[in-house]
């Protein structure tokens, strides 16, 4: 008799069973993850989305006015920048603009400076302003012909400068408009006056005149502080020049006004005219009584004033006097000056009953 086959174990239903449960598993999983993947994705577009909103959309309201005012400070790093642009309440996130700033390829090429943002500007506009170094800019005007103590004084109301400096020798400074920055050292701006003074005096003694009776730089300029006092056209001035350079040559005196006035009050207006008394009394700077140029110069002359003392006009005029019309009219003899004075004061004469005007002295009477 056959012996029988024992029957096998159920291990095939196991497996089969196993193998259930490790795909029901993994979709379980896959699942799982993704739907983690997808909030992750849907995360990151808000995020995406509420960064391109907070970059591109409307920025933080001004804390007063329509506009405000952020200084960079020169050397800052991308972090300092965008804290100081956060805590300035322009933008929102200092960490979207920085992150813009490196995508943008702007982060190395943001500027200091003072900036003035409109209120609500977008971070974008703000950016971009700060990447291309949209500052507001500030300038100082010195005018030609002022004292060294009237620059300081412009210098010293101003609200932009800060620090003190100490003022000048006259004649030292160049009168332009210059451009400064809130927070530069007073200092530091007047060095820049003095220095590009120093520049233009270098250029035009190199290339001056031949023969001027001039020994040092600081004599021209001396003479242009006379020519720039004596008048307000540029296009006179070389003649100007030629009639007190012609005076020295010929050994005559300059006998001008305004070097009276220096002696009086360092050069600050009387308010009035010259009187006999102030006239006839020895100073330094009296050249109606001093031979030869004054010890110093008695403002600051421009560029034209000194361009026409290093290269005057060729004349043989020795007076001038005004014409009525804001110059004046030239003269080499005394017989020729005296009939224009003659005219001028027919002027003077004819404009009594009219508005007044400020004479102007003759030069050489």
């Amino acid at each position: 008799m056959s012996k029988k086959t024992p029957p096998r174990a159920r291990a095939p239903q196991r497996a089969k069973t196993s193998r259930r449960e490790t795909a029901s598993l993994g979709r379980r999983i896959f699942r799982a993850l993704f739907g983690a993947v997808t909030t992750l994705v849907v995360v990151g577009m808000v995020a995406l989305l509420g960064a391109a909103w907070i970059y591109q959309g409307p920025g933080p309201a001004a804390k007063g006015g329509d506009k405000t005012t952020v200084i960079l400070r020169k050397g800052a790093s991308l972090p300092e920048i965008a804290a100081s642009l956060e805590q300035g309440g322009v933008i929102r996130s200092s960490s979207i603009f920085m992150t813009a700033a490196k995508l943008t390829g702007a982060a190395r090429t943001l500027k200091a400076g003072e900036y003035e943002f409109d209120s609500r500007a977008s971070m974008a506009a703000i950016l971009d302003k700060v990447r291309h170094g949209r500052i507001v800019r500030h300038w100082i005007t010195v005018p030609e012909g002022l004292t060294s103590d009237m620059v300081m004084d412009i210098l010293n109301k101003s609200d932009v400068l800060v620090g003190d400096a100490a003022t000048p020798p006259e004649g030292a400074i160049l009168p332009e408009t210059y451009e400064v920055q809130r927070g530069e050292d007073r200092a530091a701006v007047l060095k820049r006056m003095m220095d590009d003074r120093d520049k233009l005096l270098n250029q035009l003694w190199a290339n001056r005149q031949p023969g001027l009776p001039y020994q040092t730089k600081e004599e021209a300029v001396t003479m242009a502080s006379i020519v720039e006092k004596e008048t307000g056209k540029k296009g006179e001035r070389p003649q100007v020049a030629a009639v007190f350079i012609n005076r020295l040559r010929t050994g005559m005196r300059l006998d001008t006004d305004p070097t009276v006035i220096y002696g009086i009050s360092r050069g600050r207006p009387l308010g009035r005219g010259l009187r006999r008394s102030e006239l006839d009394r020895v100073t330094p700077y009296n050249t109606y009584k001093i031979d030869g140029l004054p010890p110093t110069p008695i403002a600051n002359p421009g560029r034209a004033a000194l361009e026409a003392a290093l290269n005057p006009a060729k004349t043989d005029d020795l007076y001038f006097v005004a014409d009525g019309t804001g110059g004046h009219v030239f003269a080499s003899t005394l017989e020729q000056h005296n009939a224009n004075v003659a005219k001028w004061r027919q002027i003077e004469r004819d404009r009594a009953g009219d508005v007044p005007v400020v004479p102007a002295k003759p030069a050489g009477t």
